[in-house]
């Protein structure tokens, strides 16, 4: 089965409790959302859910990421090809076996961890906001291990790499998709 927005929702909030993790999923959806109308316009619904299951598991099987998340998807009868879509992000850094394929897999690989560090450039200007960031800003801060240290750089690299992106070219979209959402990064 594909569930609902609501039905999928509702399984985040189910396995997560952390309010920043049920918003990095909900921020997740809403920028594959947007690049399914760029990409794969008719299919909007189904990016999206895949955006918000993503990280179902990571809350309570941080150590086990994605191999527990495929377990807890297929306990709720959640279309295969959904599942592994949703656990394709961890390819590489976790042990799931799915190789990001389709370009949904791979938007969803390179914009996993870029959301993330984009969210944390953002709350870092005056602003708080992404609605005046701009590349040449986010790549200082790409460029700065130490910051938000726990965004792998690699998987950012690797997902405009798989898409043949330049990297400027992910970011830009990223950032644009990110000011589409009525969600504080």
């Amino acid at each position: 089965m594909i569930p609902t927005r609501e039905q999928a929702r509702e399984l985040v909030e189910q396995y997560n409790a952390e309010e920043f993790l049920r918003s990095h999923a909900m921020i997740v959806a809403g920028v594959m959302e947007w690049f399914a109308r760029e990409h794969d316009a008719g299919n909007e619904e189904y990016w999206y859910i895949t955006g918000l299951l993503h990280d179902i598991d990571y809350e309570q099987y941080p150590e086990e990421h994605c191999v527990k998340g495929e377990e807890l998807l297929q306990s709720h009868d959640i279309d295969q090809s959904l599942v592994q879509s949703a656990m394709s992000h961890g390819w590489q850094m976790t042990g799931t076996p799915y190789q990001p394929e389709h370009i949904m897999e791979k938007i969803l690989y390179g914009i996993d961890e870029l959301t993330g560090l984009i969210g944390a450039t953002a709350v870092m200007r005056p602003s708080g906001s992404v609605d005046d960031l701009e590349v040449k800003s986010l790549k200082k801060k790409y460029k700065q291990p130490s910051f938000a240290a726990g965004v792998s750089r690699e998987c950012i690299q690797l997902g405009a790499e798989m898409l043949g992106w330049e990297l400027d070219f992910l970011m830009e979209q990223t950032i644009m998709a990110m000011r589409s959402l009525d969600i504080v990064a």
